[in-house]
């Protein structure tokens, strides 16, 4: 099995966020129409898929030069940060902590421990990290005028059913109603991490990603939106940037955990309410079963080292439609293994 990073190139706004799970639903609709696109069958692929997966792609992340924009894990943060501190100070702090959303990783530095503040920043501080080393003087995102320098802004744009008997808009399901995007800064690009079985080679994804790149990602895909371009990619290992003694798996998709694996889990609850694509969103019943799962982010403990021989932890998730029993979900995840500071 082998491990890459892909770094992704928005080209417009993105109606749904690009979550590992929803990624891979994608590139199995490209190997459900090109057989030859992974020289199998998209049934060949899955037969084992609940055994040995043949792809797992983690959710995307900011990319910044050398360093990797990641979220921050999912812990309590005291388990983050130092909060040594009389209960009003400690108070204040908090809320100021809160804000520090993102993780930042150099792609030569280990993860010794979670708990050193530098690794943490706020939307401020990311973006004043970036006026140091790019040109971020415009304040357009793809074509948008905004008030304020920002990276990923939530836009909502308006949409409009026309009554072709009045040939104007209306009430009910005539009504102008809106539709939620994020937009990127025209600087940014995002990396997605990619594990593959040895029987699959990293171009045939990078091809799958091109097509999905080309025609648009999820929601609103024909209206333009889900667009981005592949810049290029690079064999990567991602136990590299884990500490040398491990004792949790920090995770970068979200997933299903395996039961009976791990003796303490801090995570996001993240419900996905699927929705069948392609043909079959026009079936009898799009829909599929509900699934809670934890989100990106989440700090697994391990109660066994063996973990940490497979890069990938979770498992396969069946049972999800009705009108196609053989649907499966990714409910695995790529991880980075960290040392953990708990009390035993």
């Amino acid at each position: 099995m082998k491990t890459y990073e892909i770094i992704i190139k928005p080209l417009s706004g993105f109606g749904t966020p690009l979550k590992g799970d929803t990624l891979f639903g994608h590139i199995c609709w490209q190997a459900y129409y090109d057989s030859n696109l992974f020289n199998k069958s998209i049934n060949e692929l899955l037969s084992d898929y609940a055994v040995t997966p043949f792809l797992v792609i983690s959710s995307a992340f900011l990319k910044m030069e050398d360093h990797y924009i990641l979220k921050r894990p999912d812990t309590p943060l005291d388990m983050l940060f130092q909060l040594e501190l009389s209960k009003k100070e400690a108070i204040k702090k908090r809320k100021d902590l809160k804000k520090k959303i993102w993780m930042k990783l150099k792609g030569n530095t280990k993860i010794q421990s979670l708990k050193l503040d530098e690794y943490y920043l706020s939307e401020e501080e990311l973006l004043n990290e970036l006026l140091k080393t790019a040109d971020i003087k415009t304040k357009r995102l793809f074509g948008m005028e905004i008030n304020s320098l920002c990276l990923i802004k939530d836009h909502e744009q308006t949409h409009n059913t026309i009554n072709r008997l009045t040939g104007t808009t209306g009430e009910g399901r005539f009504a102008p109603f809106s539709v939620s995007q994020k937009v990127f800064n025209e600087i940014v690009e995002l990396i997605v991490f990619v594990m593959v079985r040895d029987d699959i080679e990293i171009e045939m994804v990078i091809e799958a990603l091109k097509r999905i790149g080309m025609t648009g990602f999820g929601k609103d895909a024909s209206t333009g939106l889900g667009k981005f371009e592949i810049k290029g990619y690079t064999q990567i290992n991602l136990h590299s940037f884990g500490a040398e003694n491990p004792n949790a798996c920090y995770t970068l998709s979200p997933c299903v955990p395996e039961r009976d694996f791990y003796r303490n889990a801090y995570f996001s609850p993240f419900t996905r309410f699927g929705r069948h694509g392609d043909i079959l969103a026009r079936s009898s019943n799009p829909f599929k079963n509900p699934v809670i799962m934890a989100d990106e982010g989440a700090v697994f403990l391990v109660k066994d080292r063996a973990v940490f021989e497979k890069p990938y932890i979770g498992m396969a998730i069946s049972g999800l439609s009705k009108v196609e029993p053989k649907a499966v979900s990714q409910g695995y995840s790529l991880y980075i293994p960290v040392k953990v500071e708990v009390e035993e």
